[in-house]
């Protein structure tokens, strides 16, 4: 008897564990997903409460990160392009700089005759920002010149065609003729030598093609842009870059000039600025520096035009100065940073974003426009 109560119970504990299971299996599990990742806007610091849309066909600034060319791509190919300005809406950024827009060639048109060039055609259909949202859109763009531009250039550059080959024919009758020939036909061989050498220069001009397509990486294109959706504003400080504050240094950027060099090619960043050195530390301009993304360091450049240039200068403590410092670098739409650097350990002590500088006097733009505008109402009123 007492082995069979024994024999019972050795049997319920095996069974009551699975019974357990097994109605505690009946039991769906609780995630906490769903109840802890929910969206909610007004509370996510990355955006405010406002939403847009592109339905005015804004024109956004893009600049592509592959050659598109007339004799190497062709029509279908795709690329990718990304936005080199903040597009600025309500009260914060609509489609933040870094924005990736996925573009095709839609057609490719070859240089032809009379000098006409060749042009390409670009259509775009969704947008990826840098925090991973995708955005459809219409877009598109052409490097076709306007037709009174096109034929003004052609007409210009035939015209000065046909004024070198009439200059030649006179020097080549000369040389034929001699000057005495000149001097006895009163000047005819040399009008005749013009004129045979215009209509020569005039018909190579005709058959003159135009120059091929080509649009390489860093060049900017200006595309119009379209889309139905509501894209939701972010802040401003959502898409501020990351800087580098060192104690008692007060950099103020007043304004940013992006200026060409003497063979006409935009690679030199101008900064007019104050700089406040009331921190611990004596700064030359060898220890500043304008640093990209991609890590290329450039100094300050001693050759500019600005008398109140602060190449060469030394900055001591206590000291504020104001002033123009220059940089030539290999690209200025790209993101950079001004560096001060530690004189001994070269290790930077502060690090001061251009592209947040950038905002904040777009920023302060916009905001005198629209007082301008309150002014105007109030006296329209």
């Amino acid at each position: 008897m007492n082995k069979k109560l024994v024999s019972v119970l050795i049997l319920c504990g095996l069974c009551m564990p699975n019974m357990a299971m097994v109605s505690f299996a009946k039991e769906p599990f609780k995630g906490h997903i769903e109840e802890t990742n929910t969206y909610n806007k007004e509370t996510d610091p990355t955006f405010t409460n406002e939403v847009e849309t592109l339905t005015q066909e804004k024109t956004i600034e893009l600049t592509v990160s592959q050659v598109l060319a007339g004799t190497t791509s062709i029509e279908g190919d795709e690329f990718f392009a990304e936005v080199s300005e903040d597009v600025l809406a309500g009260s914060g950024v609509l489609l933040p700089k870094g924005t990736v827009a996925h573009g095709t060639i839609k057609n490719i048109v070859d240089p032809k005759r009379m000098g006409r060039d060749g042009y390409i055609e670009l259509g775009f259909d969704y947008l990826i920002t840098p925090d991973g949202r995708e955005i459809p859109i219409e877009g598109g763009m052409t490097s076709k010149l306007h037709p009174a531009k096109s034929i003004a250039k052609t007409t210009a550059e035939n015209i000065g065609y046909t004024a070198v080959g009439g200059a030649y024919g006179a020097v080549a009758a000369v040389e034929l003729l001699g000057l005495e020939g000149a001097v006895v036909s009163q000047g005819y061989t040399l009008l005749g030598g013009a004129a045979i050498g215009g209509v020569i220069a005039l018909g190579m001009s005709l058959f003159r093609k135009g120059k091929d397509v080509l649009i390489a990486p860093g060049d900017e294109i200006k595309v119009k842009i379209k889309s139905t959706e509501a894209i939701p504003v972010m802040t401003h400080e959502s898409v501020r870059q990351e800087e580098i504050k060192y104690a008692g240094l007060d950099v103020l950027i007043y304004d940013i000039f992006l200026e060409k060099d003497p063979f006409d090619n935009l690679n030199t960043i101008s900064l007019d600025l104050i700089i406040k050195n009331y921190s611990k530390t004596d700064f030359s301009s060898f220890d500043i520096a304008l640093v990209s993304d991609l890590r290329h360091s450039y100094n300050p450049s001693i050759f500019t035009d600005y008398k109140n240039s602060l190449a060469m200068k030394n900055i001591k403590r206590g000291e504020s100065v104001s002033g123009i410092l220059s940089f030539s670098v290999d690209n200025p739409k790209r993101e950079h940073w001004l560096v001060f650097y530690d004189k001994r350990t070269r290790k930077p002590l502060a690090k001061i974003s251009i592209n947040n500088a950038m905002k904040d006097l777009k920023i302060t733009d916009l905001e005198k426009q629209k007082k301008k505008r309150r002014k105007k109402d109030k006296m329209v009123f």
